[in-house]
Order: structure tokens, then sequence, then C-alpha cells
């Protein structure tokens, strides 16, 4: 049975974070160090330091890391107190792609791995990056993955070009899925690695111009030119990249969910304090029912989403891998929380697309969360491959 309830004590870890981030990371949000390429490296160290003052810094983490090890409900319940600013998870250390490769860095890397690669990230010192997207088409369709990686018995030779790969300027922890080629020397196929971004051979050709800037450094293009590392450097086993991936993307999908849940709820809160107080022809706008009606659609939308994350976290919190729950989840609350968006511009008017309010800028952010982690139409495709095996 699905519990609905917020006990007193998450209710209270709520209320502390939502309070965070209200008084000390919504200030950011006009800072010149918030560039067309997201926050900048001194402004996420800065409100870094910030959650580890106020005892909040990746919260997610397991109990053995310091964290609070919430279930996946539980979590759903504070990700979307963080996301009331979209830096509001960069702050808490919580934001994609860190908190998704902390996930799987903790289910499959070893001892050694975890102390150089995971524990610098969850301490807030350290960025992160999972790079498999390719121009070439590998993201949606890992299938079609280009980047090799030759290896003579004991090192592994990497070569292939990357883009889309967020954070990649600046980050120190990178996680690569490239072929493994057949050879005589052990298995192959699709395989992750683990090595620090300064190593030789990792080259950021740029950083992309995108519409969104809620990411640290924004998202780079990256070759491989004879990348060398050693046998150790290979995450979990040769091969099964993409069955990690999977492992990593089911939960990733719904964080994804909870914090954009957080950013709608906060244009849904301006749009209403504007329908409240604007005034034309003779009375205040939410009562005239054009924006009334878009009003009730935010609020049914809101609660629907809310209730679509809580049950797909409940899945994964009762032992399931939950692929099939997250693909819904994930396909039908990008495109209601952009609905929910942009009816907030729609009633702001003017102000709307200006940057008078956080508003435009949650918009256009929000826009790519109906592509990453999985298009809404792969997710469709997916779904559909599961009705028709279902009797």
């Amino acid at each position: 049975m699905i519990d609905f309830e917020v006990s007193a004590e998450l209710a209270a870890r709520r209320d502390r974070i939502r309070e965070f981030v209200t008084d000390k990371i919504v200030p950011f949000e006009r800072d010149p160090r918030l560039t067309r390429h997201g926050p900048n490296e001194e402004m996420r160290t800065e409100m870094v330091e910030l959650a580890r003052a106020a005892g909040l810094l990746t919260v997610q983490a397991p109990a053995r890391f310091g964290g609070w090890e919430p279930n996946h409900r539980e979590q759903a319940v504070l990700f979307e107190a963080a996301g009331w600013s979209t830096l509001g998870p960069v702050a808490m250390n919580c934001a994609a792609p860190d908190e998704g490769n902390m996930f799987i860095l903790s289910k499959i890397a070893n001892e050694a791995q975890i102390e150089e690669f995971l524990v610098p990230v969850i301490d807030g010192r350290q960025r992160s990056v999972f790079a498999m997207t390719e121009p070439g088409g590998a993201g949606s369709d890992p299938g079609q993955l280009k980047t090799e990686a030759v290896f003579d018995g004991s090192e592994y030779a990497i070569n292939g070009l990357k883009w889309l790969i967020t954070g990649a300027d600046g980050a120190r922890t990178w996680i690569i899925m490239a072929k493994v080629a057949p050879n005589p020397h052990g298995p192959d196929g699709p395989t992750l690695f683990l090595c620090d971004g300064n190593t030789p051979g990792i080259e950021l050709e740029r950083v992309m111009n995108t519409m969104d800037r809620n990411y640290v450094q924004g998202h780079g293009v990256v070759r491989f030119d004879n990348l060398r590392l050693p046998a150790s450097a290979v995450l979990g086993d040769v091969g099964q990249a993409f069955r990690y991936a999977q492992m990593r993307l089911a939960p990733a999908r719904l964080t994804h969910c909870m914090r954009w849940l957080g950013a709608a709820s906060r244009a849904h809160a301006i749009a209403v304090d504007h329908a409240r107080t604007r005034t034309a022809f003779g009375k205040p706008l939410g009562e005239h029912q054009g924006v009334g009606f878009m009003l009730a659609d935010n609020e049914i939308a809101l609660q629907q989403c809310r209730l679509g994350i809580w049950w797909a976290c409940w899945t994964l919190d009762s032992g399931a891998k939950g692929r099939h729950e997250s693909s819904m989840i994930k396909a039908y609350v990008s495109e209601e929380l952009f609905k929910v968006a942009d009816r907030c511009v729609q009633i702001l008017g003017g102000m709307g697309i200006s940057d008078e309010t956080p508003v435009g800028m949650i918009f256009s952010d929000m826009r790519a969360f109906r592509l990453y982690d999985g298009p809404t139409e792969v997710h469709k495709y997916a779904i559909a491959r599961q009705v028709l095996r279902e009797p």
C-alpha cells in the first residue's frame, strides 16, 4: 500500500531545505556568475559551502558517507523542496549529473575507486560527468556507441568523440562509456571506465551554447585522443555498461522529475500571486475565466505529477527495477510540467518573458527536461513495447 503521509521528521527536513533555498540560494539567481553556460565554478563552490554550513550538503548520500540515506519517496519530498530554485540542487550537491553518478558509483565501484572518485564528489570538492552521448547517434540509442577502447593486456587506449557532456569543463571524476574491441586478453563490449578529468587524452573542444543554464559549466564537446587507462580503471565488469546505465537511469529519471516539480511549483506560486494582484478590465486577472482555468490546470497537473512520482518511487522502494514505471513518469511529468511553466509565462504576460521574475528562466531551463534521460518519444516507444509484451 502506498503511504501518502509525510512524517513529522520528513516534513521538518523538507521545510528546512525550502527555507535554506529561499533565503540563501534564490539571491544567486541574479548573480552575474550565472552565465549562459550555467553557474561557474566559483559560484558553485560558494553555494556548496553555504549548504555545508547549513548541514544540507549531499543529504541523499548513504549514511556511511554522512548522508541521510532517504528512500526514494522521502527523496521525492526533499528534492522537490531543493528544486524551488533551479540552483538549489546545485548548492545541495543533488543536481544532475553528479547525483546520478554518485548513485551508480555507490552501487558498483570498488573500495579504491570509491575513495578516489566518489568521496570527493559526495564532499562537494569536485564534480563528475557521465560521458555517453555522441554526435553520431549514441544517446537515447546507446547501441550506436562508436567510442572504442582497445585493450593490449595491460592498458586500454580510448578514442572517440562525445558531446552534450554536462559539466565536462572542470570536472574531475569521469565515467566514460566506450566499446571494448574484441581482443585475445579478455571480454569485450560496451564498458564503463573511471578516470581523472586531468588525464592526458581528454580534450574539451568547446562548451556548447544551449537554451538551459542551470547546470554547472554547461554541456561540452569532448574528444578522447589515445586516452590510456589501466585495467583497474574499468568500472564494474567489462561489457556490462548498458546494464549499469539502466541501473542509473531509472532513479535518475525520477530525481529529475522531483527537482523540476519544485521549480514548476515556484513558477506557479509566482503566477498565482500575479493573478491575485494584477487587475484588468475592472477585476483581478485570476477572476477572469481564461486565467483562472490556467491556474486550475496548473494545480491539477502539479498534484498529479507529485502523486505519479511518489507511485514510481514506491515501486523502487518495494524492490522492483522500475524501468517501465520510471519511463511512464518521466514522459508524463516532463510534458505536464513544461505546460505548467508555459501557462505561468502566459499569465505573467510581458513579465513572463523577461527576467523580472525567474519564471522565464524556469521555462527555458525546463524545455530541456523533455529531452534528457530519454526524450518523451523514446519513453513512449519503450512503454508501448512493454504493453505489447504483456498478456
